[in-house]
């Protein structure tokens, strides 16, 4: 199998021009959702710490009890251990 080059400018005019025209549409969407990103949630913001998942299935706990950040949410039902 035979590969050739196809150089950028050998598209017809027209094609060029729609192409350069719509990378250009790309490139102003892309500043505009990246500006929207940083007002949304600015670098400088201290993040919140990721959830603390717990489970407990010794015999002092409530069978399969599930926790986050300290707050029961639920039961693991028929789960002893993970």
């Amino acid at each position: 199998m035979t590969t050739q080059d196809f150089p950028y400018d050998a598209a017809p005019t027209g094609e060029s021009r729609a192409r350069d025209f719509l990378a250009a549409a790309l490139r102003l969407v892309s500043r505009a959702l990246d500006a929207m990103a940083h007002r949304m949630d600015p670098p400088g913001k201290p993040r919140l710490a990721d959830p603390v998942l717990e489970f407990y299935g010794d015999a002092s706990a409530p069978e399969g009890a599930l926790y986050v950040d300290g707050q029961l949410v639920g039961h693991v039902l028929g789960v002893n251990k993970l």
